[in-house]
Order: C-alpha cells, then sequence, then structure tokens
C-alpha cells in the first residue's frame, strides 16, 4: 500500500498511456495527448507550484519544435541528440525569460512574458532562411530511437512513435513528480503560498522561481521536439502567444498544483476540440463558455471536480489536498 501511495500519479499516467491505444483509433491524436500534456506539466510548474502565470510557454515550445527540426534536417543528428538539443534550447530560452520576468510580480510579470512571446514570434516569422517563416520547417524527418547504433525502438508506424512518446512522457512525469514531492517542490509551494515569509525564513526566492523556469523551459522544448516529429513541421504557430494560451487553458482545465492534473486537461483539451471540430467551425466559442464555467464553478479543474466526487462517495477523502501540497504548506 505505501508503494501504491508513493507512485500513485505515475500510475495514473501509465493508465492514461495504456487507454489511449485502446480507446483511440487515430494514433497521431493519443501521441498529441501525451505532447501537449508534457507541455502543461512544464506550465503547471510553474503556475500551481510556483504561483508565476507565464504567456512565454510558446516560446519554449516553437524553439524545441526548431531545434530538433534544423538539427534532424541539416545535422542529420540522432533522435535522442535532437531531442536533447531542443531541451536545451527551451531551457536556455526560460533562462533568458525568467532572469528578466522574475523581477516584475503580478500583472507585470504577466506583460513581461507576453512581450518575450511577441518578441520571438516576431524572431521567428523575420528570420526565413532558418525558421521557414510563415511555412514552418517542412519535411522534418523521424529517426528511430537508437543509441550507440543500436536501433531500440522504431518510429516508422504512428503506433510505433506513439510508444516512444508514451516511454519519454512517463519518464519526463516521473521525474517532475519527483521535483514536486522533494524539498525542492515543497519549497515552491512555500513561495507561492507566502513569498514573503519564504524570504524570511532564508529562501533565496529568485533562484528557486529561475529554475522552476528552466526546468519548465526544458520540457516544454522536448513537447516542441516530439511535436515536429509527429507532424513533420515545426509551424510558426508554435511560437506564438497562442499556443501559451492553449497551454494555459489545458493546465487551468486540468487544475494546477498536482501534476496528474495537468494529464487530464491537456487529454480533455485535446479529445474534445477534436470532436467539437468535427461538429461546428466555431467550436472554440463552446470552449471558452466550458472556461467561463471552470472559472465560476470549478475552479480546481477537473482534477478538483473528481476529488469533490471521491468526497460524496468516501467522505473524508475528496478534499484532501495532495502529499506534497500539504507539506508545502508547512514551509
Amino acid at each position: 500500500m505505501k508503494i501504491l501511495k508513493t507512485y500513485r500519479y505515475l500510475l495514473l499516467a501509465l493508465a492514461v498511456v495504456l487507454l489511449l491505444p485502446a480507446t483511440l483509433s487515430s494514433a497521431s491524436l493519443a501521441t498529441e495527448v501525451l505532447i501537449f500534456a508534457l507541455a502543461a506539466l512544464g506550465c503547471n510548474l510553474l503556475l500551481g507550484y510556483t504561483g508565476l502565470m507565464s504567456f512565454g510557454q510558446g516560446i519554449f515550445l516553437g524553439l524545441g519544435s526548431y531545434a530538433a527540426g534544423l538539427a534532424l534536417l541539416h545535422l542529420k543528428a540522432p533522435l535522442l541528440a535532437a531531442l536533447l538539443l531542443a531541451m536545451l534550447a527551451g531551457a536556455l530560452a526560460a533562462l533568458v525569460v525568467g532572469w528578466f520576468s522574475i523581477r516584475q510580480r503580478g500583472v507585470y510579470f504577466v506583460m513581461l512574458t507576453l512581450a518575450f512571446a511577441q518578441m520571438f514570434y516576431f524572431l521567428a516569422y523575420t528570420l526565413k532562411n532558418i525558421t521557414g517563416g510563415d511555412n514552418g520547417l517542412l519535411n522534418i524527418p523521424r529517426p528511430q530511437l537508437s543509441l550507440l547504433g543500436a536501433t531500440l525502438m522504431p518510429t516508422a508506424t504512428p503506433w510505433q512513435y506513439y510508444g516512444v512518446v508514451a516511454v519519454l512522457f512517463l519518464i519526463a512525469f516521473a521525474l517532475l513528480q519527483r521535483i514536486a514531492d522533494s524539498v525542492f517542490g515543497r519549497t515552491l509551494l512555500a513561495i507561492r503560498d507566502n513569498e514573503a515569509r519564504a524570504a524570511a525564513i532564508g529562501y533565496n526566492i529568485k533562484s528557486f522561481k529561475l529554475i522552476a523556469f528552466v526546468i519548465s523551459g526544458a520540457v516544454t522544448g522536448l513537447a516542441g521536439a516530439l511535436h515536429a516529429m509527429l507532424t513533420g513541421i515545426a509551424p510558426l504557430s508554435n511560437i506564438e502567444y497562442h499556443a501559451s494560451e492553449s497551454i494555459l487553458i489545458m493546465t487551468v482545465l486540468g487544475g494546477t498544483g498536482n501534476l496528474f492534473a495537468s494529464v487530464l486537461g491537456a487529454a480533455f483539451y485535446v479529445l474534445v476540440g477534436d470532436w467539437l471540430s468535427t461538429l461546428w467551425p466555431r467550436w472554440l466559442m463552446l470552449l471558452g463558455l466550458l472556461l467561463i464555467a471552470v472559472s465560476l464553478y470549478m475552479q480546481k479543474g477537473l482534477w478538483g471536480l473528481g476529488m469533490r466526487l471521491a468526497g460524496i462517495v468516501r467522505p473524508g477523502h475528496g478534499d484532501q489536498p495532495p502529499a506534497a501540497l500539504k507539506e508545502g504548506g508547512k514551509q
């Protein structure tokens, strides 16, 4: 039972990975769910654990797409090398954006991240020789997952690529959950809940925020690289602020302060969006109404709704926060 309690969120993530192929006929759609879940995980580390609402997540997603695309197209890099390069690009961009942005709070922080998003979008749009401009980088190959010349996993078919993405997603989720449950993660929660008190007891607030930014950027860069290999394109839309907006919506829909909630939010956004788009071209209007309902009546998102339902079935269990959150409040 102790093992189940320790790894419960990782087991839930594994259940999602196994459930998607069993319920969806489209491998590309299932893969897209996991890729955007990765991006939402990075966003939740900033928003849910550190209290930073960043509109710059699209920067890291787009740079990850471009870095991996350029490495695969021009350097003929193996898959793992391209992914590492994408993570490095996302982390470095997050270091720069975070270094400037964390010096402000509230609306000024949000405005700074939005300004950086617009600046990076303009650079990507104008540097057509590098990024492809409006057309994006085209014909991005999808090499097999190999190590030291030995093929570990093929990627030729959509479901084979889903398997590769699923393995990488579970590894990233496990590492992020470990970070969230660590002293570092609980310190982030303390900073989110009472920044002045955290600073008073000796924590270097800016350093913790900047590290969270870098981790978030690396994870989101990985998501961007995987998305580029899924579609064969590194599009300009990945780096514009609408991408940041979508990632934030997924995070809020699932619920902040719990990493598995980000998986729920991404799955809901991608799958419901795909379903609604077949019913009505203006499906985003319906999504807007849903967000209004979440803001008014489900402020803890889908995860909070699930906890309330669990509380009805098993009184005394549903409303309890995750262990990391309870421990974080003691900082």
